[in-house]
C-alpha cells in the first residue's frame, strides 16, 4: 500500500467524504478493493477519525455563540503542555484545543447557547485550572470561510461594476 495513495485518498475524502470507494478508485485509477482496504486501514490506525459535513450554522441557529480563547499556561515537568491540554479538551463545551506558537500557548474553541454561558465556562472552569496563567476571549461574530468552504459566496456575480 503506497503512502502516496493514502495521501491522495485523504485529500479526496477531506474535500467530499460522501464519495464512494468506487468513485475514488476511478479518480485514482485503482481497484475499488484496494481503495476499500486503504480506507479501512486509515480508519483503523486513527488517521481518519470521523466523517463530517461543513455546516453554516448561522442559517439554522441564531442562539449559538462561539469563542476562541487564547490561553497562557505554565507547562508541567515531563508532560509539557499535554496534560493541561487534555484537561481542557475533556470539557464538553470545548470543540478544539491547539498548541500554538507566539504570545499564547493554547487556542481553545468553545461553543455555548449564549455569551454568559461561555463567560461562565472561562471564569469558573478554564481560569481556575492550576497552571493556567491568563486567558483572552474572542467571540466569533461571523464566519466567512471555514475548512476551505466559502459561506457567503458572491462569486456568482462576476460582472464588473461600472461607475460614471
Amino acid at each position: 500500500m503506497a503512502t502516496h495513495r493514502y495521501h491522495e485518498i485523504l485529500h479526496i475524502l477531506h474535500e467530499n467524504s460522501r464519495l464512494t470507494a468506487e468513485t475514488i478508485a476511478d479518480m485514482l485509477g485503482e481497484s475499488t478493493e484496494d481503495i476499500v482496504q486503504d480506507i479501512r486501514y486509515l480508519e483503523a490506525n486513527h488517521t481518519i477519525l470521523r466523517y463530517s459535513a461543513v455546516i453554516n450554522w448561522d442559517k439554522v441557529e441564531s442562539q449559538r455563540v462561539t469563542a476562541v480563547i487564547d490561553v497562557n499556561v505554565t507547562p508541567q515537568r515531563e508532560v509539557g503542555f499535554d496534560a493541561l491540554a487534555e484537561r481542557i479538551y475533556r470539557f464538553p463545551e470545548v470543540k478544539s484545543v491547539s498548541l500554538m506558537s507566539g504570545a499564547f500557548d493554547l487556542q481553545v474553541v468553545v461553543e455555548g447557547q449564549h455569551i454568559k454561558e461561555v463567560a461562565r465556562f472561562v471564569s469558573e472552569k478554564l481560569s481556575t485550572i492550576e497552571h493556567v496563567n491568563s486567558t483572552t476571549t474572542h467571540f466569533l461574530l461571523k464566519t466567512y470561510k471555514s475548512d476551505g468552504v466559502i459561506f457567503d459566496d458572491h462569486e456568482s456575480d462576476q460582472r464588473l461594476v461600472i461607475s460614471p
